[in-house]
């Protein structure tokens, strides 16, 4: 590892470390020529698929452009960040544990609106009456009836 502050290549692990989820490790290393400290984090990249787009064309996966999409739907509705970000991350560990090289554009939309059922209906709803494109009344209630509890009969 090479030295950010000297550039000599020759560097020593001090310290190695685990995160709590024990995905990453930390390690605290040593400059031989400098003597200066600097800290390292090591973790396994594993490639998430390419996105198939309608027209064909293929893309990166973009986490941002997920997260985007996820926010814009829940924009004004009350769910946690936590929330957000564990739902990013479901999404990517199914996409890395399906084990595909791509991934569709609809199949990407139908695990967003998986993971916005469980969050907020409102959200998913918004989300599919655009990743659906709804022509008419009857499809947009359909999805509503989706989510809506069922009445009980007395």
């Amino acid at each position: 590892m090479k030295c950010p502050f000297c550039g000599h290549d020759d560097t020593a692990v001090v310290d190695t470390r685990l995160s709590d989820e024990a995905d990453v490790v930390r390690r605290r290393r040593k400059c031989n020529a400098c003597d200066k400290r600097f800290t390292t984090y090591e973790r396994a990249e594993i490639q998430l698929p390419q996105v198939v787009k309608k027209n064909g064309l293929r893309t990166e996966f973009s986490r941002t452009k997920l997260r985007a999409s996820l926010e814009l739907a829940l924009r004004k509705r009350p769910v946690s960040i936590e929330s957000v970000d564990a739902a990013v991350a479901d999404i990517e560990e199914r996409l890395r544990s399906a084990g595909e090289r791509e991934v569709t554009t609809q199949q990407l939309g139908e695990l967003v609106m998986r993971e916005l059922k469980k969050l907020d209906k409102v959200a998913y709803i918004r989300f599919a009456s655009v990743y659906r494109n709804f022509e008419d009344v009857d499809a947009f209630s359909k999805a509503i009836r989706e989510v809506s509890p069922t009445p009980k009969k007395k």
